[in-house]
């Protein structure tokens, strides 16, 4: 699977944090699960299209 998030956007949301290298691969792996979880929530309700109530 491709990357979800990009290093740059967190580094930019967590400005006066300092983010371990490993953080990024746990964060990719939860956005993908939520996408996942989406996704079948839309196919549940009959629709292709994936819409914010679906998270």
């Amino acid at each position: 699977m491709a990357d979800l998030i990009t290093k740059a956007a967190v580094k930019e949301q967590l400005d006066d944090k300092n983010v371990a290298s490993d953080f990024y691969a746990e964060l990719d792996e939860k956005v993908g699960e939520v996408l996942e979880e989406a996704a079948e929530r839309a196919d549940k309700n009959g629709r292709k299209t994936v819409q914010p109530r679906d998270l």
